[in-house]
């Protein structure tokens, strides 16, 4: 089965410091201010009945339908780098027949009818939806969800202090959201999407066949966080019993006794490990579990689970490196997880991570409400209430554990989870390449754009290690579209083999390499911006494919070798850069690829490289590495050659 790759293009980072001046109220409910005196950007109206964050929003355009012809030429230019010329010229005349067959004009009009429909928002989110999270039956963890780690707090190195901050600095983010008071995200100038933001709080995705669904519940009737430690569960609320925000104080208590209560004696049965499996086997399992209490607490546990403003991961283990942190944000042990939802995860040492469910949203939206917590944080904007006393533990409740009945079937079916999810994981290794040879700084010096810099960086890399470019796919954003969420950068490309060849070519000039380099970034350039404009080549040709009937013939150019060969994703790529940050990744999307997560740095360009076991990641490491110092080396010395 070919797995697509979820990630969304995430090097677009929000203003924090505008979004944190906005002003809010701990509650909920809010009127949209005046703003008639405000400017739409051109091409866009502001909504007078919409509060702020979506305001926009009715004016966005919807995605477009490019034509068959631009398809046709942009697909068969990335083709050719991947295929013999045998195979091109098959491939070329599959794509003449099909532009010029009757067949492909009506399909096109079918699409293009479904775009115009006024009920349709967006003609490809369901289908999106439904082809790459919900109907997806694999687990979710390893082939859907992502992680962050989070930069250090050095001034709360215990995960008490840690975990009670990063919950008072998300409350904040929370009121802006819910109230709907938060600035809406821009590029150049141009509004985005906001309507993925409701999700982000208070939410789970739910197993359920033959396709998941999602659930938001009302935060103000189950205000509430749930911590998870030992693999128990534990009920916390937001307001104390004056029916006041919760101070840091408050919850630091609440954290301390959790962490007490759970103690180091042996586990119970960690319920948490179901939502690891597959989703076939967790629908059929959730159904085992609420059966097995007749008195209805297993079923008041997982609403109370699912409806928390977050999961908070309480681990007992105290990682530090890259790669074992990393490690234990994308995966941890399986058990003391709640994985259908956005987690936050603390350690013993006070080190913390993000791990997103990415079914209702791609990651921008948890990017910026990450980097709100954590600026907050360290520009010490959050307010954390009244300082702790020797009275707050006295009005503080007690947590509330969240227990589950476990019967002998359901003990059996979470040995079995916990058993595939060991299999699963073990096939699999993280590694992390922190390189401080260069970062944006030098490569701006040169006047090239960072991300196109790491994606030929990718592309030599690639070639080193087996000869050929490799098949890449970049998540770029379609949110300056209503619901749009992402379309394919289609990295290799033929000017990016060429300057590869000519990389490995010990007869090249550095003079001719730098040439090479520059069109290669220029292509680059290019489709990326074909590609954020809704008009790259592999959603378009997912449209044209869903709309067949039943019955209809499967047109020749899906048949061809070529369109198998250049969407089975060898590398899934995607940047997001953030100084909050210290790592973030994702998992391969086919069974012989990479996850290729990156981040550039002033001075640095992090990849974190995912992979089952038996593909050698550590090599790719080597050869990033390499790829990277002997790029800046070509660089400068054409540069040289150039001034003399």
């Amino acid at each position: 089965m070919l797995r697509i790759p979820r990630s969304s293009h995430l090097s677009y980072i929000s203003s924090i410091p505008a979004a944190m001046s906005k002003p809010h109220s701990s509650g909920f409910k809010s009127s949209a201010p005046s703003r008639s005196s405000e400017t739409a950007p051109p091409g866009y109206s502001i909504d007078p009945k919409a509060r702020p964050m979506l305001r926009f929003q009715a004016s966005l355009p919807r995605l477009p339908v490019p034509s068959l012809s631009d398809t046709a030429v942009k697909y068969l230019e990335t083709v050719k780098p991947h295929v013999t010329d045998a195979e091109y010229a098959k491939t070329e005349a599959a794509v003449k027949t099909f532009v010029e067959s009757p067949q492909a004009a009506e399909l096109q009009k079918r699409l293009e009818a479904r775009r115009a429909d006024p009920n349709v928002k967006n003609w490809l989110a369901d289908w999106w939806n439904e082809l790459a999270y919900m109907g997806y039956r694999d687990p979710v963890v390893v082939f859907v969800s992502y992680f962050y780690v989070h930069l250090d707090d050095k001034l709360r190195k215990d995960p008490v202090t840690r975990a009670s901050s990063l919950i008072k600095a998300m409350l904040s983010f929370r009121a802006l959201t819910e109230s709907q008071q938060l600035e809406p995200e821009k590029v150049r100038g141009a509004p985005l999407c906001m309507d993925s933001y409701k999700w982000l709080f208070h939410s789970s995705r739910y197993p359920t066949k033959p396709s998941d669904t999602a659930r938001k519940f009302d935060p103000a009737t189950h205000n509430h966080v749930v911590f998870i430690r030992k693999n128990k569960f534990y009920m916390v609320p937001l307001t104390n019993k004056m029916g006041k925000e919760v101070s840091a104080a408050e919850l630091e208590v609440q954290i301390e006794r959790i962490i007490n209560r759970a103690g180091s004696d042996t586990s119970p049965t960690p319920i948490g490990a179901l939502t690891s499996d597959n989703r076939d086997l967790w629908t059929e399992a959730r159904k085992v579990l609420i059966a097995a209490s007749p008195s209805g607490i297993n079923s008041k546990s997982l609403e109370m689970i699912e409806s928390a403003m977050i999961i908070v991961c309480l681990d007992d283990t105290k990682p530090v490196t890259r790669e074992d942190i990393s490690w234990q944000c994308w995966v941890g042990d399986g058990r003391n997880r709640f994985y259908d939802k956005h987690q936050l995860i603390v350690f013993d040492n006070g080190r913390s991570g993000f791990l997103g469910e990415h079914s209702c949203m791609d990651g921008t939206p948890t990017l910026r409400m990450n980097e709100f917590v954590l600026a907050a944080i360290a520009l010490n904007k959050v307010r954390l209430g009244s300082p702790r006393t020797s009275e707050t533990e006295k009005d503080v409740a007690e947590p509330v554990e969240l227990k589950f009945e476990v019967d002998e079937g359901v003990g059996q079916l979470v040995k079995e989870a916990e058993t595939r999810f060991d299999q699963l994981v073990g096939r699999h290794e993280l590694h992390v390449l922190h390189y401080e040879g260069y970062g944006k700084n030098q490569m701006k010096q040169f006047k090239a754009s960072p991300d196109a810099w790491a994606q030929l960086v990718k592309q030599l890399a690639f070639h080193k290690m087996f000869g050929r470019p490799g098949i890449t796919y970049e998540s770029a954003q379609t949110r300056k579209y209503q619901l749009g969420r992402t379309e394919v950068i289609r990295s290799a490309s033929q000017e990016s083999k060429k300057w590869a060849e000519a990389m490995l070519d010990p007869k090249e000039t550095d003079t001719n390499r730098a040439g090479l380099f520059r069109a290669a970034v220029k292509r680059h350039l290019q489709y990326a911006a074909w590609a954020a404009d809704g008009r790259g080549v592999d959603r378009h040709l997912l449209g044209l494919q869903k709309v067949l009937r039943e019955g209809e013939r499967l047109p020749e150019i899906y048949k061809d070798v070529s369109f198998s060969r250049t969407s089975h994703w060898e590398l899934s790529t995607s940047q997001l850069s953030s100084e909050y940050f210290d790592g973030w990744g994702y998992g391969e999307v086919v069974p012989d690829g990479y996850g290729l997560a990156y981040s550039i740095g002033e001075n640095y360009i992090r990849w974190t490289i995912t992979s089952q076991v038996k593909r050698n990641a550590t090599e790719l490491r080597h050869y990033l590495a390499e790829a990277a110092t002997e790029t800046r080396a070509m660089m400068e010395h054409a540069f040289a050659a150039d001034r003399q």
